[in-house]
């Protein structure tokens, strides 16, 4: 009987494809079945005495639910992820309660993790058509299930607290049977007529035991006989309390062996309940011999009612439901058989089962689990919909794609042609523009009569705003292209602001009108962002403030609007009590080609570009700009740019360069296929007090360059033979020569610049070429060559020798005694404070590496370390004082301390030189 419990209960733990574990107190598997075999890819024995909680993504969450089962008896439907030995993931929901001895006290839990791969794949699915009226009205159902599904967990819970209650009668029984086992057990000690025959079927009395009530009369019998036999006990007693001591282990081995029967049974129900699936178990009539409470609810039919009962009375077609448990009885097993329900609204379910067999081998029953699939069906149903759906949605945005890439290739081609036709158009009208404008400025240079400068300034200033216009015309395309591009450098705001504004004093005096420039105060004096283009929006605005105000002033005004640790934001506003612009008018003022009036371009000139060139420079800078005009009274034009704060140094951008003792006596290449810039090129040097060489094109200079020594060359891009970007290709790569190169380009689009960049050229000037500008790169160049060449001169002598005691000699008056002396306190001194200094780096101790740096620098004048080193120590007690743990702090630390440790070698040489002279 106890054989054939034990068989069932492990048909039960088998007959579930869900995992199903035993846990003791102590968090480790006591048992489990096949499916937690196959989900975590371990063996049984691999799983016994292991820790529950390892086999989980998140054992502490494992752990927390687990702890929460002793707390509160049970859990239900807690989300947790199970791991496979080779990284699969499972998710599921884990249910669980506890199971106790006869005593009530807690042994551990019984565990069922349920595989929801499916139930999130169909989530999945509905949060993808979450905005179809259909599922919305299903999540309204889905609500009021809910609310169902939660009576029905309460009503669960009732009959689980029912069913432990009576457990607990049942454990009182238990605990009755095992006292009278016991009891039948010790009467057994006083065999010994049959000692003999007790010695062969030891191994054979725990199978009798269990049926011992069945031999009760046979051992009431056999009592009778003890009884006359105890007459020799007294001859055998030493032989039997050695019997006894044998007995008495046998006896325990019982007492587990019947312990584990009674856990047995508690594991079966347990088993049973956990299950939220419908359990039944079979005769081989077809009969339900026991259920669990899943069917209870599912079928709305009582559980004393459903045992006894036939099997298939509960599904839509009973021959199908018998031919399945047939198959079981057949097979021994049946998985995923299909079948329909009936619950009040027909539920689909997977038939699952497997025969359980007595002690001797025999089918007795089936286990049979029913899983709805109602949601997997529909999930399959929303599927294929979805499909559907999503593959005419995918025709029309194939063909909308079409249509748009079509329409992109068609404006892509639009906007390269468009930019093919500005770069040649540019250049084709600078080239002879620049000879124009050039000789024009040379002219005005000589001796001339009044009639004759006049009419040479005309042609000036003509030029001059042709080249002007085709400036704007080239800013508005490279706008339109999406090739404007702006650059983030630091740059001194206020000192920008005066040399920009400085450049319309002469024009405003001219016209006897205030220029004004209010600044405020609060604006950090380096700033990160692009000073060509918020140079160019500022002189557009003020160019047009000067243009239209006849009397009265001009103010520009700069103020902070907002600043927080990293970047501010900083107003610009342009105000004139010039001519006004309509109300009409100010809807279109950014717009190209507008202006304020008709009568606008006739009396002040213009194209009306230049505030659509702002309006775009200053929105491409993530900015806002606006404006507020009265007719006749004048206008405010404000924007707003966002900058960047930085502790970064600026250079100041000079114009024009005063010619050094370095740079005198240059010798300029000029590489160049027209006549007449070639002409131009030669007098503007001539001016310039340069040397010139001309070179038709870049096959010419390159051979000139192998027979001449030049300085810097001025290379034309357009030419026949040799082009200039080859020319300078071959130079650097060829040649291998450093030799500075301008571009001289008529085209100044972005594709012509980049590639300037990109073949090695120094810097690149657009024709015309404005002299000024001109004289200012050459210098500016060549300063910066001999600067680097002489300081990798003083770099080459540092290596040499780092100190010079010049100054010591002229401080101690050349006495050996007193030099000696310095030298030693240096000595002393210096290593302890190097190695100080480098371990408050490592330490992070700012304070001390602030002192240590501080008491290291006057040293370095006096043995003659060089003054850069003294300015190193101060960026590294800045750093320190700020307390910034940067790359560039253990560089200068390392430097530092390299210095002066070739100082104290130095000075050790040095010292000993001093004593052998004395």
């Amino acid at each position: 009987m106890k054989n054939q419990e034990n068989q069932y209960a492990r048909s039960l733990i088998e007959a579930s494809l869900d995992p199903l574990v035993t846990i003791n107190i102590d968090g480790k598997i006591m048992d489990m079945n096949q499916a937690t075999i196959n989900i975590t890819g371990l063996s049984r024995e691999e799983l016994t005495d292991s820790d529950f909680f390892d086999y989980f993504t998140e054992p502490q969450k494992a752990r927390e639910v687990y702890q929460e089962v002793f707390a509160n008896g049970s859990v239900a439907d807690s989300p947790l992820t199970l791991r496979h030995n080779r990284g699969k993931l499972t998710d599921v929901l884990f249910n669980g309660s506890i199971y106790k001895d006869e005593n009530q006290k807690v042994l551990g839990v019984v565990i069922v993790a349920r595989d929801i791969a499916e139930q999130k794949w169909a989530l999945d699915l509905k949060n993808a058509n979450k905005e179809l009226a259909f599922q919305n009205k299903e999540k309204e159902k889905r609500a009021a299930e809910l609310v169902i599904a939660n009576k029905e967990l309460a009503f669960q819970n009732e009959e689980k607290e029912k069913r432990a209650n009576e457990l607990t009668i049942a454990n009182k029984e238990l605990v009755f049977q095992n006292q009278e086992k016991e009891n039948r057990a010790s009467e057994l000690t006083i065999a010994n007529k049959e000692l003999v025959f007790q010695n062969k079927e030891k191994q054979n009395r725990a199978d009798e035991l269990l049926i011992a009530n069945k031999e009760l009369e046979f051992q009431t019998h056999e009592k009778r006989n003890r009884a006359n036999e105890l007459v020799i006990a007294g001859k055998e007693l030493n032989f039997q309390n050695q019997e006894k001591e044998k007995r008495v282990v046998e006896s325990k081995e019982l007492e587990a062996y019947n312990y584990s029967l009674k856990l047995a049974s508690q594991y079966s129900l347990s088993l049973i309940e956990a299950s939220r699936d419908p359990l039944f178990t079979i005769s081989l009539e077809g009969k339900i011999t026991d259920t669990n409470q899943a069917s209870v609810r599912v079928t709305d039919v009582s559980k004393e009612d459903l045992i006894g009962s036939d099997f298939i009375n509960y599904f839509t077609e009973p021959e199908l439901a018998k031919k399945g448990y047939e198959e079981v009885f057949a097979k021994g097993f049946v998985v995923d058989y299909p079948l329909v329900l009936i619950d009040g609204k027909l539920t689909s379910v997977l038939f699952n089962g497997s025969v359980y067999k007595d002690a001797d081998g025999n089918v007795i029953g089936a286990v049979v689990v029913a899983r709805d699939i109602t949601e997997q069906k529909k999930a399959e149903k929303e599927l294929i919909e979805a499909k559907a759906l999503s593959e005419n949605a995918t025709g029309i945005a194939e063909e909308a794609l079409i249509k748009a890439e079509n329409a992109t290739r068609v404006a892509v081609d639009s906007v390269k042609a468009k930019q093919q036709f500005l770069s040649n158009m540019s250049h084709e009208i600078r080239t002879p523009m620049n000879a124009i404008i050039g000789f024009t400025k040379v002219v005005l240079k000589t001796d001339l009569s009044a009639k004759q400068r006049e009419y040479l300034q005309a042609i000036k200033i003509s030029g001059d705003a042709l080249i002007v216009l085709i400036n704007d015309i080239l800013d508005l395309a490279k706008v339109d292209s999406g090739k404007m591009t702006f650059e983030k450098v630091p740059f001194k705001l206020e000192v920008s602001l005066s040399a920009m504004i400085h450049l319309f004093d002469i024009k405003c005096q001219e016209k006897n009108i205030l220029l004004i420039k209010e600044y405020d105060s609060n604006i950090p004096e380096v700033l990160l962002g692009d000073p060509v283009r918020l140079h160019q929006i500022i002189l557009n605005l003020v160019s047009n403030a000067v243009k239209f105000t006849s009397e009265g002033k001009v103010v520009v005004s700069v103020k902070l609007v907002e600043e927080n640790n990293d970047n501010v934001i900083i107003e610009f506003a342009v105000s004139d009590t010039g001519i006004g612009i309509l109300d009409s008018k100010l809807s279109t003022i950014f717009e190209n080609f507008q202006q304020a009036s008709s009568g606008t371009s006739r009396l002040y000139g213009g194209t009306g570009l230049g505030l659509a060139i702002v309006k775009q420079l200053v929105e491409g800078q993530n900015g806002t700009i606006k404006v507020q005009s009265i007719f006749n009274v004048g206008s405010v034009f404000s924007f707003q740019l966002s900058f960047q704060k930085t502790n970064l140094d600026a250079d100041l951008l000079v114009e024009i360069e005063e010619v050094t003792d370095e740079v005198q006596n240059i010798n300029v290449l000029v590489v160049e296929d027209i006549a007449l810039n070639q002409l131009l090129m030669r007098t503007l040097l001539d001016d310039f007090g340069f040397g010139c060489d001309i070179a038709s094109n870049g096959q010419i200079a390159i051979d000139k360059m192998s027979k001449s020594h030049y300085d810097i060359i001025l290379m034309d891009l357009q030419m026949p033979v040799m082009n200039g970007f080859e020319a300078t290709k071959y130079i650097r790569n060829t040649l291998k020569s450093n030799i500075p190169i301008i571009a001289l380009t008529a085209d100044v689009t972005t594709a012509d610049l980049s590639k300037c960049n990109a073949v090695g050229m120094n810097d690149y000037i657009a024709k015309p070429v404005n002299e000024r500008l001109l004289y200012s790169k050459i210098v500016k160049i060549l300063d910066k060559k001999n600067k680097e060449t002489n300081e990798e001169t003083v770099q080459r002598i540092n290596q040499v020798r780092c100190t010079d005691l010049n100054y010591l000699m002229q401080r101690t008056k050349s006495n050996p005694a007193l030099m000696s002396e310095m030298i030693l306190l240096y000595l002393n001194q210096t290593p302890p404070l190097v190695s100080t200094m480098k371990q408050s780096y490592i330490d992070k101790d700012w304070s001390m590496l602030y002192a240590t740096v501080h008491k290291l620098i006057p040293s370095f004048s006096i043995v003659g370390i060089h003054q850069d080193f003294e300015i190193i120590a101060k960026k590294v007690q800045e750093f320190a004082n700020q307390q910034l743990d940067e790359v560039t702090v253990l560089k200068m630390v390392t430097q530092l301390e390299t210095i002066c440790l070739q100082a104290c070698k130095e000075l050790e040489e040095e010292l000993i030189t001093i004593k052998n002279s004395k």
